[in-house]
């Protein structure tokens, strides 16, 4: 995804205010610097405002880039959420809210459209991939009381991308036809292993 794609998919920065051309700022930011590189003060004089102004807006990074790319989840409220109950039980309720999310919002996703972008523009692998790694790796692994948590919130998150790109992308049929409860029962145990069983030394 280039500087001038992610340009594309916001408003023209003067047509509605200073919010969306914070946004546009944002996009062209991310795009270019990846979300480590991109900082609010670099994107507020983009957008031609003060930091605190962006900071009015959005109140973090992350809700921002979350805001930016219409992204249909927002980590920092999610992840608390699903590890509220505990480690038991939260692989089933990773499959359950990942696949609910991916159905409700079917080709309109722009999940879709962010790893299309990521499997075709290395600058866009690298926004996605540290975007997920900030916001939603480590915040998953720093709740796992179990060794190798990176590795686990990674493995997990590799299943369920896979999952997402062979359904929603690929498209093959015993995956869209599978219905969720059969999908859940299936990728559930795998999250859960993942979660908290045993791994190779």
């Amino acid at each position: 995804m280039t500087s001038t794609t992610i340009r594309r998919m916001g408003r023209r920065p003067g047509s509605s205010g200073s919010r969306d051309a914070v946004l546009d700022a944002a996009r062209v930011r991310f795009a270019e610097q990846g979300y480590d590189g991109a900082t609010i003060r670099g994107i507020a004089a983009n957008a031609g405002v003060d930091p605190a102004l962006v900071h009015h807006f959005f109140g973090t990074k992350e809700r921002l880039f979350v805001a930016a790319m219409h992204l249909p989840l927002e980590p920092a409220k999610l992840i608390p959420e699903l590890l509220a109950p505990g480690l038991d039980g939260l692989g089933e309720r990773l499959a359950r809210h990942f696949l609910r999310l991916m159905r409700e919002l079917g080709e309109a996703n722009p999940m879709i459209a962010l790893i299309r972008s990521a499997a075709a523009h290395p600058d866009a692998a690298r926004m996605l991939r540290e975007f997920y790694t900030r916001a939603v790796l480590e915040r998953l692994a720093a709740e796992l009381e179990t060794s190798r948590p990176r590795l686990r919130a990674a493995l997990c998150a590799a299943q369920m991308i896979g999952l997402g790109v062979a359904t929603f992308i690929i498209g093959l049929r015993p995956l869209v036809e599978a219905d969720d409860e059969t999908m859940v029962a299936a990728l559930a145990p795998a999250l859960q292993h993942y979660l908290t069983g045993d791994l190779p030394p």
